[in-house]
């Protein structure tokens, strides 16, 4: 069995990563660290999982006693525990803030498995998992990038749930506001376009061209949906051939023919992709689960290739379709 310890273990992002893996047949969870919160039941914050586990917070962490250290830490905390902290040669370690997702004096890999799987499976101790925009987005325009095709700018449109905040507090938006409401936030200047660009450009060399994104909060608790336009000339079979290939051995991202509704993968860890093109633009919408595909389920798919188990293991989930 794999032994895993979680920091930071009150937020919204660390209550999903818990229950999937007290459900996951490979893993002991040891610990769950919170600060805040040690010596409480983990269930007393994420009571979603009452019933389904007894560990309580604890304060401080076990290293020794682990195979696998998820760090749910907000912005800064991680880097900050790495630097001060000799971590064990032979332990695992995902971080799912952002602190490590940009090249640097570091040797985390970029924990997108559609793109660096191998590196992942062969030759990786630390991962950073990427961010929920930036996994939807990428996912969306990696094959076009492989195959050298972005070369005008990209204009991208994304919406994503309330539950994207990952805040311990579970109530941190007013509701009466937050329903049937949307607000645009952070346009062109969202922090997870570094790290789309510096994918795209290690992809394609060659790319250096605009993105445009404008970011929105939506009223519905879970999701991202992105939908992206640049120019293309290319027949759309074409196109559609690419992204199979692409993504044919590929165990949660698939090509669809028809536009995705965000409740074809909440609560699941898949990414649909759809391509039409209308009047010399190629469109592509992608969708996810913000807390699985974007951040949890992409970290619980990340052990899987750290410790040689099939992707799918423990993340066999379906999407509530109602």
């Amino acid at each position: 069995m794999i032994k895993a310890g979680i920091m930071g273990g009150a937020n919204k992002t660390a209550g999903e990563l818990i229950r999937l893996l007290v459900n996951h047949p490979d893993v002991t969870l040891k610990w769950v660290e919170s600060d805040i919160y040690a010596g409480q039941s983990v269930s007393s914050v994420h009571q979603g999982l009452l019933g389904e586990s007894d560990i309580t917070f604890c304060n401080g962490v076990d290293l020794d006693g682990i195979d696998v250290l998820f760090m749910c830490n907000r912005y800064g905390s991680s880097r900050a525990f790495v630097e001060q902290t000799t971590l064990p040669p032979d332990l695992r370690v995902i971080d799912l803030s952002p602190d490590f997702r940009m090249a640097g004096d570091h040797d985390f890999v970029y924990g997108l498995p559609e793109l660096n799987r191998r590196n992942i499976v062969h030759d990786c101790r630390h991962v950073a998992c990427p961010g929920g925009y930036a996994t939807a987005i990428l996912l969306a325009i990696l094959p076009l990038a492989r195959n050298l095709m972005l070369n005008s700018d990209m204009h991208v449109c994304a919406i994503k749930g309330s539950t994207g905040t990952g805040s311990t507090d579970n109530n941190n938006w007013d509701y009466s506001w937050q329903n049937n409401n949307m607000t645009v936030y952070k346009p062109f200047a969202h922090e997870q376009l570094g790290e789309i660009r510096e994918v795209l450009s290690s992809v394609q060399m060659s790319f250096n061209s605009g993105i445009n994104f404008v970011p929105m909060r939506g009223a519905f608790p879970r999701g991202v949906l992105a939908a992206i336009y640049l120019d293309s000339t290319i027949d759309i079979e074409v196109l559609r051939k690419l992204y199979d290939e692409y993504y044919d051995d590929h165990n949660f991202t698939f090509v669809t023919d028809r536009r995705p509704d965000l409740k074809d993968v909440v609560n699941t860890n898949k990414c649909l992709i759809h391509l039409e093109r209308i009047d010399g633009k190629l469109i592509i919408t992608s969708v996810i689960d913000n807390m699985l595909k974007g951040a949890s389920g992409t970290a619980v798919h990340n052990m899987n290739l750290l410790f040689g188990l099939h992707e799918r293991v423990g993340l066999m989930l379906k999407a509530s379709a109602f």
